[in-house]
């Protein structure tokens, strides 16, 4: 640290701050995961405490190791450069010594030693290497050295809830090669940071592991060093760090999105493409019940229903076994009797599941959390979607029990004072307050800046369960449940009629974004509204109404449309829901228009966030970004605590290529359909190989040609139709 100020970094107690205006305080981040353990390093591959404070190695949602910090000579080294490999795997950092002048009396210039820096996550451990390389003529006798913490906290202390007492720090233990940090939580289990060393030259105090090493003139030398994370005296496997990596590449090959093959002329759109998937195959875990997508790193990394929900109907045309690990793993999550506590009813499907001291203790409500209004809907939805796309019988009624439960919900708990409509209240006193996706407690309002009182009924929600009753009564009526078949459809019908009734809006030509609970509008233009096409609910006459409106000035912002538009009472570009711009919610917007011959609003949304992609880090799209109007020449400012990667974000790509496409995949009837195909004018070809649909599969290219698309069929395997619509 001889280059910085020594004032630059602050001790408060065993905590440590780094000043705003200290070059050490930058917030660009790299992030790793697998599984339940996930780490967000500075560029250096350090943890520092700057930027949001969300740096750290986590697992089970406590934060082990809140400091990291490699030296040479005492000195913070020279950042050359940084990157997370392309397929997530590794994080690669290339150093270099400052200027040094060791105890010995040697100079060593600026840029003699390089250190080439590796990391990678595997059950729970994190595996570094650092290869230190003398470029110079004179041997190198030098120190290297870890510095290193751990605090222990709690996913949601360090989103910054406090805690009124915590466990305590245990005394450190160190040995002849490692040193294990230790805390006693309020839970009582023991958690554990066991640091090793493959150098047997390595000191260790309670804090820190020195490595003196020394390299000869044009030669390298190589140090390991192993952080477990522990609990209740469990000891990670002590997997060599080859053998190691091997098995982590083993582990992505079979992941669901392995077999994802899609190419095309535009090299931003194939960077967006393949950066998208990448963050998938890191975010997908492997559950008892199959695949599932956590939501995002770092504040949600771990099962959210409406997210896993979401992210695996985006994926359902390329990736359906994805859908089906969802599935399971919600019906067999699914609350079975009633707790306010934790806002659960039968039938309904989890919002939320954390595994961490304040969750255990009920500190926070979130252990296992049903407080949110959609996921129940949307568990049907995607039940009926899955089957549509794979005619998997099998697996339908094999969860057909908590299909009827989460039917069963809707009908008697969710919809809360009988109007025909589904609303959300929270039961919990420390629950969300919103228990739509837009969940901050501010999201919900009427157009004079007023919060909505309730019990609140969200437009796009109806939207769902229209859906929901839609899809699974075409499931009923294949499986033979006709009176049930008919049931549904007679109440979708219902509910299509009192919603266009009730949420149709004249003063803003679009579906108001709310009813409050004395049924009083929330009118406020938002892209709720445009969450509504895609299910069949709204009035063909409207549909054109909703969608000029989602495209004018005022909702969309050149990368995208907006949460809400610029001239509600509540607009606030920086806010995290009224103003942002989301890349899944533009995603299901833009799937409103997959059957309709004009695709205007699915070609901008993909063309506005293409251009997004060429500005962001690693071509990676972040949870969200402000919504600032889009100017020439200035680039899309970011939302500097969104997510990232963030599941439902990088599946947005997929999701909104299907609409342009006009794509519909029917399993039962062996046919893929492109209804109205279009390609932006940055795309000239889609080639899409072995899209499977059953026992068949295909391999396709769709070229742009003036004012159609093309459909061209390379290679077909099995029984399987391919229709055009023009």
């Amino acid at each position: 640290m001889a280059n910085q100020k020594p004032s630059d970094i602050i001790e408060f107690g065993n905590e440590y701050y780094i000043r705003a205006q200290s070059s050490l305080a930058d917030d660009r981040t790299r992030v790793l995961l697998d599984g339940n353990t996930f780490a967000v390093f500075d560029r250096y591959g350090d943890i520092q405490p700057v930027g949001f404070g969300q740096q750290g190695l986590f697992c089970r949602d406590t934060r082990y190791l809140s400091r990291l910090e490699l030296q040479i000579a005492g000195q913070r080294p020279l950042l050359l450069s940084s990157a997370v490999r392309e397929d997530n795997l590794l994080l690669v950092i290339d150093l270099t010594n400052p200027d040094l002048e060791l105890p010995s009396g040697q100079v060593v210039p600026n840029g003699t030693v390089h250190l080439h820096r590796t990391k990678y996550l595997l059950d729970g451990m994190c595996f570094e290497e650092v290869t230190a390389h003398n470029y110079g003529d004179e041997p190198v006798e030098i120190n290297l050295a870890f510095t290193f913490g751990a605090d222990f906290a709690d996913i949601f202390e360090v989103r910054g809830t406090e805690r009124a007492r915590r466990g305590v720090l245990l005394p450190p233990t160190v040995t002849n090669g490692s040193v294990v940090l230790s805390y006693r939580g309020l839970d009582n289990i023991v958690r554990r940071t066991a640091v090793q060393c493959s150098a047997s030259t390595a000191v260790f105090t309670d804090s820190a592991v020195t490595l003196p090493i020394r390299i000869g003139p044009h030669e390298e030398t190589a140090v390991r060093l192993t952080i477990a994370c522990e609990q209740n005296g469990e000891n990670r496997s002590t997997l060599n760090h080859h053998q190691g990596f091997a098995r982590l590449k083993q582990t992505r090959t079979v992941c669901p999105l392995a077999g994802v093959d899609i190419f095309t002329s535009n090299e931003q759109l194939n960077d967006w493409l393949n950066r998208s998937l990448a963050d998938l195959r890191m975010l997908t875990v492997a559950t008892s019940s199959g695949p599932y997508p956590y939501a995002g790193v770092p504040w949600f990394s771990t099962v959210f229903g409406r997210d896993g929900l979401i992210t695996a109907a985006e994926l359902l045309w390329v990736a359906p076994d994805l859908a089906r690990g969802v599935l399971a793993y919600l019906a067999a999550t699914q609350a079975s009797h009633r707790d306010p506590e934790i806002d659960a009813e039968p039938g309904k499907i989890l919002h939320e599941v954390r595994n961490g001291e304040m969750a255990q203790l009920r500190e926070v409500p979130f252990g296992r959390y049903y407080g949110s209004v959609d996921s129940t809907p949307l568990f049907l939805v995607l039940a009926g979607a899955y089957y549509e796309r794979t005619g998997d019988r099998e697996f339908l009624r094999s969860i057909w029990p908590n299909v009827i439960a989460a039917l069963d919900w809707m009908e008697h708990y969710g919809d809360v004072d009988g109007d025909g409509f589904i609303e959300y209240a929270r039961k919990s006193e420390h629950g969300l307050v919103q228990q739509g996706w837009k969940d901050s407690h501010d999201s919900v309002f009427y157009s004079d800046g007023r919060s909505a009182s309730g019990p609140i009924a969200l437009c796009e929600v109806q939207a769902y369960v229209y859906a929901a009753r839609s899809k699974i009564a075409s499931a009923a009526g294949d499986f033979g449940f006709d009176e049930l078949a008919a049931k549904l459809r007679r109440a979708a019908e219902h509910l299509k009629k009192k919603f266009n009734d009730e949420f149709w809006c004249d003063e803003l030509s679009t579906y108001a974004l709310a009813l409050d609970g004395v049924k009083r509008q929330c009118r406020v233009r938002s892209s709720n509204a445009g969450q509504c096409l895609w299910s069949g609910i709204a009035q063909p006459g409207r549909l054109r109404s909703t969608i000029e409106s989602l495209l004018s000035p005022a909702l969309f912002s050149g990368w995208g449309v907006r949460t809400i538009a610029t001239v509600e009472k509540r607009y606030n570009p920086m806010s995290y829901h009224n103003g942002s711009v989301w890349p899944h919610d533009n995603a299901i917007i833009a799937a409103g228009v997959t059957q309709f011959r004009d695709k205007e609003l699915a070609l901008r949304i993909l063309s506005g966030l293409l251009d997004l992609s060429v500005f962001t880090e690693l071509h990676r799209l972040p949870e969200l970004i402000c919504g600032f109007a889009r100017e020439p020449g200035k680039g899309p400012t970011l939302y500097p605590v969104a997510c990232s990667p963030q599941a439902w974000a990088s599946g947005a790509v997929f999701l909104i290529l299907q609409s342009c496409l006009g794509l519909s995949i029917r399993a039962r009837e062996s046919r893929v359909c492109f209804y109205y195909p279009a390609l932006p004018d940055a795309v000239e070809f889609v080639r899409i190989r072995d899209l499977r649909v059953g026992q068949a599969s295909v391999d396709l290219v769709l070229e742009r040609h003036a004012e159609t698309v093309l459909v061209d069929i390379e290679r077909r395997s099995g029984d399987l139709d391919v229709v055009v619509i023009k």
